[in-house]
């Protein structure tokens, strides 16, 4: 049995876990994305902590690429300290699920059958 809702009507929110979300940026560098938990009548809920998010662009040859991650921390202070670290542990990430999939993609076995497949020729 699937849990997919069956229509969008089906779709609600949880409303023990809602967040307003707040966003900082120093106009350079990036930004800094802070989910404060918040109850039903929007006042904040002490009793869960905010989340703190990161991100920011790496330049390549082929353009931007966007790069964002989990920033461990309890005030903004603590976030904005810990952002550089948060991001290269997000770039490191990124790096070593690119190796994953180009070995992956580096074993892949091709047969003349999956090269008739995927020109479309039938012989």
């Amino acid at each position: 049995m699937s849990t997919e809702p069956e229509k969008l009507s089906d779709v609600k929110m949880d409303i023990a876990n809602l967040y307003r979300e707040e966003s900082y940026t120093d106009l350079k560098t990036g930004g800094i994305r802070k989910l404060v938990p918040i109850k039903i009548d929007g006042s904040e809920d002490d009793s869960r902590d905010a989340v703190f998010t990161g991100h920011t662009q790496l330049m390549s040859p082929h353009g931007p690429l966007p790069l964002q991650g989990a920033i461990e921390a309890k005030t903004l202070e603590d976030a904005v300290a810990k952002f550089p670290q948060a991001m290269e542990d997000a770039m490191n990430k990124m790096i070593e699920e690119a190796q994953h999939y180009q070995r992956e993609q580096a074993n892949k076995i091709i047969t003349p059958a999956d090269l008739k497949k995927e020109s479309g020729l039938i012989i």
